[in-house]
């Protein structure tokens, strides 16, 4: 065991020093705004700006939409396939690996051709629901797999039968019954969409939409420390989502044993 334990460590550390300092040296430039002194000069100005409010009220919004409309339509089809459907599951599978091999410049540039001289791209309200249309694209594979996993951790079937059999219709089926046992895996792959939607920047550029990553990277051209800044606050944000995400799953998993059967 202790030459199992030994490479364990040694290649956990590898990992954690090159994840860490790079990341390191970026909130240490960030905090070098003030010549010969460390300070929180670059964050008070990337946040005191007006740009960063709208371009992060923007992707945020953006997220949320997002992922309300990438659950409303995996839940359902996931937990159909689930039901009746598992013949398909290897079909559903494939299609939803698709995000992960067509790159977001040609899937712009795609929806751009396709959409060219319509409503989609003759308006800003057209522009927007091609955004929101290739973010919920792009998070197919993560809020499926999510709600997929989840999903198979329950027995789908006899809920169902059993809800059935006490008159409920499909919708009470996925609003009481569907919906609370796969809630956690749902915010999973909700919050990972999220920092996706917040950290993009080739659609929303190509797309000319005023969200957070061609802000930072707007504000790269033109300041030297802010740009680090905005990176540290973006990651510092996605990993306060990853942290929400296991409380809730704790504060769950807790309620659950202390409901239980006795």
């Amino acid at each position: 065991m202790r030459p199992i334990n030994f490479w364990s460590w040694l290649w956990i550390t590898i990992g954690a020093i090159y994840f860490f300092v790079p990341l390191f040296a970026t909130l240490l430039f960030s905090l070098q705004a003030k010549r010969d002194e460390l300070g929180f000069t670059a964050y008070v100005n990337a946040l005191s700006s007006p740009a960063f409010f709208n371009s992060f009220l923007f992707s945020f919004w953006t997220a949320a939409t997002t992922i309300t409309i990438s659950a409303l339509l995996i839940l359902p089809t996931a937990y159909w396939v689930q039901l009746q459907l598992p013949r398909l599951r290897p079909v559903i599978d494939f299609i939803t690996l698709l995000p992960f091999v067509v790159p977001a410049v040609v899937l712009v540039f795609g929806l751009i051709r396709t959409y060219n001289r319509t409503s989609l791209t003759d308006s800003r309200q057209g522009l927007y629901v091609l955004l929101v249309g290739s973010y919920v694209m792009l998070s197919i594979p993560y809020m499926y797999r999510a709600i997929d996993t989840g999903l198979r951790a329950i027995d789908v079937r006899a809920l169902t039968e059993a809800a059935q059999s006490l008159g409920a219709g499909w919708f009470t089926i996925m609003t009481r019954v569907i919906f609370p046992n796969v809630y956690i895996a749902l915010l999973s792959g909700a919050f990972i969409t999220f920092a996706i939607v917040m950290g993009e920047f080739t659609i929303a550029f190509l797309l000319a939409q005023p969200a957070f990553g061609p802000y930072i990277n707007l504000l790269s051209s033109s300041k030297v420390y802010e740009p680090s800044a905005l990176a540290i606050i973006s990651f510092g944000l996605t990993w306060a989502s990853i942290g929400v995400v296991q409380w809730i799953s704790h504060s769950f998993s807790d309620q659950s044993q202390m409901t239980g059967p006795r």
